[in-house]
C-alpha cells in the first residue's frame, strides 16, 4: 500500500470530529508533551487533572501521565481499537467535569456559569464517542 493510499484510508476511517481528536492526540503526543516534560522550566509547569491545578514536580508527573493518555489515544485512533471508544468517552467526561471543578476552585476560572460552554462541548464529544461503536473494528 502506498503512503497516499494509507493516508486516504486513515482519513476515511473516522468522522471529522473523531479525526480532530486523533490529530489532537498526535499533536499532544509528539509535539507538546515532549516539550512540556523535557524543555519547559519546572517553575512554569502546570497540569490540570479533574479540575485541580498542579505545579512543579507534581505537574511534571501529571505531564507524564498525560503523555501516556495521549499516546494511547494516538494509537487507539490510528488502529481504531474498540477500547478507544470507551477510553475517549471517559477522558472527555473527565475534562467536562474538570471544567466545572476548576471554574469553581480557581479564581481565574470565572465560576460555574463560565464553564457551561466548554463543558457542554466536551460532553457532546463524549456522547459522540459513546455512539461511535460502528467505527471501531477491533
Amino acid at each position: 500500500m502506498t503512503v497516499a493510499a494509507s493516508l486516504k484510508r486513515q482519513i476515511k476511517a473516522r468522522p471529522v470530529w473523531m479525526q480532530g481528536l486523533f490529530v489532537f492526540c498526535l499533536y499532544m503526543t509528539f509535539i507538546y508533551l515532549p516539550w512540556d516534560i523535557f524543555i519547559k522550566p519546572l517553575g512554569e509547569d502546570q497540569e490540570v487533572w479533574f479540575g485541580v491545578l498542579f505545579t512543579g514536580w507534581a505537574a511534571k508527573f501529571g505531564a507524564l501521565l498525560h503523555w501516556l493518555v495521549y499516546g494511547a489515544g494516538s494509537y487507539g485512533y490510528w488502529k481504531m481499537k474498540s477500547w478507544m471508544r470507551i477510553g475517549s468517552m471517559l477522558y472527555l467526561l473527565q475534562i467536562a467535569i474538570g471544567m466545572f471543578v476548576w471554574s469553581v476552585l480557581d479564581e481565574r476560572g470565572g465560576g460555574w456559569l463560565f464553564a457551561l460552554v466548554p463543558a457542554t462541548f466536551f460532553t457532546a464529544l463524549a456522547f459522540l464517542s459513546w455512539r461511535s461503536k460502528a467505527h471501531f473494528v477491533n
